[in-house]
């Protein structure tokens, strides 16, 4: 006598939301010893000391804290994505929606990416400028020396001075976290919010606005609320979380491209940031991106069109 296997129920989204927090600390501890091995191993104690900030030596600290995010990336987002499907007794590839990406879709990524800058880069400028009021003024310099503190990390891994360093750089800061953040935060935390809230547009938004948190740069919060929204709905709409990836994948690996150019040029690293836009330049980036976002939206609600339709993976 045959039986019929019904599909295993999902565990409810507290729960989901409960392992994967539960997978990230495991994961994070876990990847941390492995990374300062694995330092230890290549540059011997001194690369340890200097990165707990014992016998501080700045090409040995840039080094082991490329390894350092690196396994951060790893154990903090990929891994509670994966064991979380697992527990779920499903394929990531069918858990999380990796419909193979399409050319045409890519292209279109592509072009939001690259209109988007204008009107991004203008958010970005009134972020850093922003200013509390002033009974939360501790509050405000804790943040700006967080920031500071951040910048001067961040400048220091982006210095290259051969190819080599470039591609460690665009591996480090660009494809590692496009591949981990996106699976955890569009893959891992929209799906289950989605499930929870059952409103596309809160889900979105909530994930995103954890994804910037999560950064702790606060002066630069809202342009990456914004990217993190744009990233969800481009999830949403195709279905697939290749095309999250790569638009991740495009705004990490051009700032890390333009810092690579700029130093191979004896530019200031930083050249970017004098780079000034008239005022209906921001008007046609965001009218261009809203009209491609349009776009890709509509474009995904078309049967058999040139976006895969498949947001019942990610409600199921």
């Amino acid at each position: 006598m045959q039986t019929i296997q019904t599909a295993k129920q999902e565990n409810s989204p507290f729960i989901q939301l409960l392992l994967l927090g539960i997978y990230a600390l495991v994961g994070l501890i876990v990847f941390a010893l492995i990374a300062f091995a694995l330092i230890f191993l290549v540059y011997g104690f001194d690369a340890v000391q200097s990165l707990v900030g014992v016998n501080p030596n700045l090409k040995m600290h840039v080094e082991a804290m490329k390894i350092l995010l690196t396994a951060q990336q790893i154990g903090l987002f990929l891994t509670p994505t994966l064991l979380l499907a697992i527990t779920e007794g499903k394929k990531p590839q069918r858990f999380y929606g990796m419909a193979m990406p399409k050319t045409q879709v890519l292209v279109l990524i592509l072009l939001i990416m690259t209109c988007s800058m204008p009107i991004m880069g203008w958010v970005n400028e009134l972020n850093q400028k922003m200013v509390l009021p002033d009974f939360l003024k501790s509050l405000q310099e804790w943040m700006r020396k967080l920031e500071d503190e951040g910048e001067k990390t961040t400048l220091a891994i982006l210095k290259m001075n051969s190819i080599g360093g470039y591609l460690i750089n665009l591996l480090v800061i660009a494809i590692v976290p496009a591949i981990c953040e996106e699976l955890i935060f569009r893959g891992a935390l929209q799906r289950v919010f989605l499930r929870w809230i059952k409103n596309p547009h809160v889900a979105i938004w909530t994930s995103a606005f954890i994804f910037s948190t999560i950064h702790f740069q606060f002066f630069g919060f809202f342009p990456r609320l914004l990217l993190g929204a744009g990233f969800g709905y481009f999830y949403f709409w195709t279905g697939s979380i290749w095309y999250t990836i790569f638009a991740h994948f495009l705004n990490n690996g051009f700032a890390v491209t333009m810092a690579w150019y700029f130093q191979k040029n004896n530019l200031p690293i930083n050249q970017d940031e004098g780079m000034t836009v008239a005022w209906y330049g921001y008007v046609i980036s965001a009218i261009l991106t809203i009209a491609l976002l349009k776009f890709l939206k509509d474009s995904a609600k078309i049967p058999n069109g040139f976006a895969p339709n498949t947001k019942s993976q990610i409600k199921e």
